[in-house]
């Protein structure tokens, strides 16, 4: 019986170090947003930044089309600092030079009806420490800091993956759809083709043997 007091004590202070690491394992700031680009079409976003910040943007598309979008991003100034064309998916990370607006669109103007969607994560910021002084600690972290270390970054890499997944599992969806509908087209096509030239193939048939009477002509004296 007495070494469960401090058994139980550790554990509650890896429960407490572990709801501490999700708290603070926000970025500073985040936009995760899965919205409908329509052909023809473009859609910006905005978001102020300091000077020296740094800022990341993943996008990716789930449907439509061939799975492309053109997109660019730019400065409070004005300079395109991040422009590409008919991509599927891409990572763009930047430290700004100024403070103020920063804009990023999608477009899907190239496209004439081709209706898209469109995925992406904005993030603003560097991830603070897991420990409130990790940033400037010399010493060694101790085993229970280890662990808890670990288990963020087994979290992150988790949460990336499910993401990842879920926008894979989103796409192939879409695709199975698209296929189906596709097939389900071609198959009325196929049948309605079928009867058009079975009746046909019946018409000319009963053509072939029906009997032609001869026209009676009245014999003039």
């Amino acid at each position: 019986m007495g070494h469960e007091a401090p058994r139980a004590s550790s554990f509650q202070m890896l429960l407490l170090l572990l709801l501490l690491l999700l708290l603070r394992a926000e970025p500073l700031r985040s936009a995760e947003l899965t919205f409908e680009l329509p052909d023809n079409a473009k859609q910006c976003f905005h978001e102020e930044v300091e000077q020296g910040v740094k800022f990341s943007l993943d996008y990716q598309v789930i449907t439509g089309g061939h799975y492309d979008v053109d997109c660019y991003v730019e400065d409070p100034r004005g300079n395109i600092i991040y422009r590409e064309t008919k991509k599927q998916y891409d990572s763009f990370t930047y430290k700004t030079e100024a403070k103020g607006v920063y804009r990023f669109c999608f477009s899907n103007e190239f496209s004439t009806f081709s209706h898209k969607t469109v995925y992406f994560d904005f993030q603003v910021g560097d991830e603070p420490p897991i420990l409130p002084d990790m940033g400037n600690r010399v010493t060694a972290l101790t085993q229970m800091e280890s662990a808890c270390v670990t288990i963020h970054e087994a979290l992150k890499t988790v949460i990336d993956s499910q993401t990842h997944y879920r926008l894979r599992e989103a796409q192939d969806r879409a695709r199975a759809e698209d296929l189906n509908s596709r097939v389900s087209y071609w198959s009325v096509g196929e049948t309605i083709a079928l009867f058009v030239v079975s009746f046909s193939q019946v018409l000319l048939l009963k053509s072939f043997f029906t009997e032609k009477r001869p026209v009676n002509r009245a014999v003039h004296s």
